[in-house]
């Protein structure tokens, strides 16, 4: 029951973090920009891209990648023209309309909390080591999947160093709190 609270705890702090840095702190917001004529860019992509998925453009395919002209035909293109990864979904969604997108940033920040619980709990630490170990698992985070998508697809910069400083800060203090309540609880 201990390590069940201490994740909720961690779970909550980590989510209003989250808020924090999207609404308050410009790092949600870093690395995204609006099209120019975002209509031509609508109308585009629906009459270019055949389902839902993710898009890489200029593409090759595994398919193409064992055709020597279409590798070679690739190398020519890809430096000169931009370069983008579509996420694209046939059918749109109101953005505004965040309940439900809420709730699962909720569960997941909870459910992440819970397995750092765990690690916590069976690390005989002290409140520092609980919180840096919590932190490290960010910069864990971070260098399993956000540098990953920085260095192959090309993510910006500026968000990528946003989506760390978010991943650290954030289970940091995720970490303080669940550092402080074990430590309150005796442990």
């Amino acid at each position: 029951m201990r390590t069940f609270i201490t994740g909720l705890l961690g779970g909550l702090a980590l989510f209003v973090w989250g808020m924090l840095a999207h609404t308050v702190l410009p790092l949600g917001d870093a690395g995204m920009r609006q099209s120019k004529n975002e209509d031509a860019v609508i109308a585009a992509l629906q009459e270019n891209m055949p389902a839902t998925g993710v898009y890489i453009v200029p593409g090759l395919s595994s398919e193409q990648m064992a055709d020597d002209a279409s590798v070679k035909a690739y190398q020519a293109k890809a430096p000169t023209v931009p370069n983008a990864m579509i996420f694209y979904q046939e059918s749109g969604r109101d953005g505004t309309q965040m309940g439900r997108n809420l709730l699962a940033e909720y569960l997941c920040n909870t459910l992440a909390a819970l397995l750092v619980a765990v690690i916590l709990t069976l690390a005989p630490l002290s409140k520092t080591r609980r919180i840096l170990l919590s932190g490290g698992l960010g910069v864990f985070a971070w260098l399993s999947v956000s540098a990953p998508y920085w260095n192959w697809y090309r993510f910006p910069q500026d968000f990528s160093l946003a989506n760390l400083a978010m991943l650290v800060l954030g289970w940091l203090i995720s970490g303080a709190v669940m550092a402080w309540w074990l430590a309150r609880t005796g442990k």
